[in-house]
């Protein structure tokens, strides 16, 4: 029980910077700022979010140029899926970009974030990782189809098949005390997309953005939402292990 609560402490420590947003997130729901539209009002706490992150030798600037790399990602993503009618932000904004406030950017941020802070905390290390060809390749597809699925047929589950293929030997260790613990890689992208959909549950219902069915009233996101963060959460951890390999840090 005790290894269990210090695991549950290091996970929440390394969710500082999604906790950041959240706090954001609550604190423009109840503080109204004159002049000040409540979208931007956000991306200005999210700026002194990752700003305190740096300030506090949290994240290196190394880290922070992986971590915006996948805001730009997210942004980009965000504004095809909002053209397509998938989800929307209704509150006006002066720092939106085709109908996208650009805080929106920082919450795929901070699962980035999160995967930093988890490697170092919990001295994660990965074995029997697989060629760049294939990790690097597959988080490309995965990423174009969240595209072309809306014109072309979805092979969000065929890619999974591959995934699963691809990453069969790959394993992550981690230690929480002196224990160590692991488990197939696959299962862990498993698990941070559906704690991940706990938390879209979270940010719609304090209005971060809006899905079709939420528009006149909150309802929980749908379960199939938990295979878009599962493929989501391989892009991230692939380009984190990426950019470590790269510094030397080694990861497996």
């Amino acid at each position: 029980m005790k290894t269990l609560f210090h695991f549950a402490y290091l996970q929440a420590i390394s969710c500082l910077f999604p906790v950041m947003i959240f706090a954001a997130l609550a604190l423009s729901k109840t503080v109204s700022i004159p002049f000040l539209h409540r979208y931007d009002f956000i991306l200005l706490l999210c700026l002194a979010a990752q700003i305190l992150m740096l300030a506090l030798r949290l994240e290196s600037w190394a880290e922070l140029k992986v971590i915006c790399l996948f805001h730009l990602i997210g942004i980009c993503l965000e504004v095809y899926k909002v053209h397509m009618g998938s989800w929307s932000y209704p509150e006006e904004a002066y720092t939106k970009i085709f109908g996208v406030p650009l805080y929106s950017g920082f919450m795929y941020a901070s699962v980035a974030s999160y995967i930093y802070q988890a490697f170092s905390r919990l001295h994660v290390k990965v074995t029997d990782w697989p060629h760049p060809f294939l990790s690097i390749g597959i988080s490309l597809c995965i990423y174009l189809n969240f595209f072309t699925h809306h014109w072309l047929y979805d092979v969000r589950w065929w890619l999974t098949c591959l995934l699963v293929l691809v990453f069969w030997k790959t394993s992550v260790s981690f230690q929480v005390g002196p224990s160590s613990f692991r488990m197939p890689l696959v299962v862990s992208f498993f698990l941070i997309g559906f704690f991940i959909w706990i938390a879209e549950n979270v940010t719609t219902f304090l209005g971060a953005w809006q899905y079709p069915n939420q528009q006149h009233a909150w309802s929980i996101v749908h379960l199939g939402k938990i295979s878009s963060w599962f493929l989501l959460v391989v892009i991230s951890i692939v380009l984190v292990i990426e950019q470590r390999k790269q510094k030397n840090v080694q990861p497996i």
